[in-house]
């Protein structure tokens, strides 16, 4: 097996078992340590508190996306060979989960953590991918055969906004029992397709890691959640997904195929761009939360939460369909 330039992982792809394996430890992990963090959360008051503006009407646990951190790190650098990858998502990661982590406790006192904190660390978080090299490099072109680099600025300015984007879009789903942590694995088990389809190894890992991670968590969130993820937990899944897709179905994008990993996040990105455009047309703060997301209109349409997850997950799988049918069209072509 030959490594990985500059990546410390091997670019040949392992059998079944090994993803499966990867799978079956960080799902145990979040399942298993989910309930401790529940009690712990419980005990000292780590709880988010109904407001006008939630669903729920008693306080719930908020400390979920502990769970997901330390097993998604623990596993990938168990099976993904703690190469620079793996060393940029975790430290970037511990970043986002960090100031994740003060905005949950603003929020079990009944306040509102500002927005340009957070906003700058997402920054911080997505120059530590570009410092490791994972960074949308270029695009293929068409018709010419050739790669066209992007100039180092064009190239940190692009990872920072599908980064800093990404991350905040799975947040914003993250307003009903269950979808930020369902729709985040779809969007990862799509990745791992791709990535399995394109020979990469080292994001197939990851890939299958998140969804394991996600799925186990899923089991202690969907509804009725006995815990939530919380800003720490949903941000950390939104900025996981996005480094794999910059290094995943990014890498040696054609064009055509930069569609992939937009298909493969639809769900959020389509929620994300309809709240948008809603609150310009309001004149409101982009920033600030309402209760005008898609899975809001979904329930005020007569859909229980259930019902509104469960439809989200199957547009989600729609767009995974979509974005590995254009990947295997775009490899058939090349």
């Amino acid at each position: 097996m030959t490594p990985r330039q500059g990546r410390g992982f091997k670019n040949t792809m392992y059998g079944a078992w090994y993803y499966v394996v990867s799978f079956v430890v960080a799902f145990l992990l979040v399942y298993v340590t989910v309930p401790y963090i529940r009690k712990l959360a419980l005990r000292i008051g780590f709880v988010d508190r109904p407001n006008h503006r939630k669903i729920h009407k008693e306080p719930i646990p908020l400390l979920g996306g502990l769970s997901m951190y330390f097993a998604f790190v623990v596993t990938a650098w168990i099976f993904g060979h703690a190469g620079a990858t793996f060393r940029g998502i975790a430290i970037g990661g511990l970043l986002i989960f960090a100031v994740g982590v003060i905005d949950d406790y603003y929020k079990t006192r009944g306040k509102d953590f500002k927005a340009w904190p957070k906003f700058l660390m997402q920054i911080v978080a997505a120059l530590v991918l570009v410092a490791f090299g994972i960074r949308i490099e270029g695009v293929n072109l068409p018709f010419h055969h050739g790669f066209f680099m992007f100039p180092v600025w064009l190239s940190s300015l692009a990872t920072i906004v599908w980064v800093v984007a990404i991350t905040n879009m799975i947040n914003f789903l993250d307003g009903v029992d269950g979808l930020a942590a369902g729709l985040s694995a779809i969007s990862a088990m799509t990745l791992f397709f791709i990535a399995l389809l394109k020979g990469q190894a080292a994001m197939a890992v990851f890939a299958v890691v998140l969804m394991g991670s996600a799925v186990g968590f899923l089991r202690h969130n969907f509804y009725p959640a006995r815990i939530f993820m919380g800003d720490a937990g949903a941000t950390f899944l939104g900025y996981v997904l996005a480094a794999i897709a910059v290094d995943g179905a990014f890498k040696s994008a054609t064009l055509v195929s930069l569609i992939v990993p937009i298909l493969a996040l639809g769900v959020p990105i389509m929620d994300t761009v309809w709240v948008v455009i809603r609150r310009v047309r309001s004149n409101r703060p982009i920033y600030v939360a309402d209760k005008g997301h898609t899975f809001h209109m979904l329930m005020r349409s007569g859909l229980s939460q259930i019902q509104t997850v469960a439809f989200l997950y199957l547009v989600g799988i729609c767009f995974s369909l979509a974005s590995i049918v254009v990947t295997l069209v775009t490899l058939a072509v090349h």
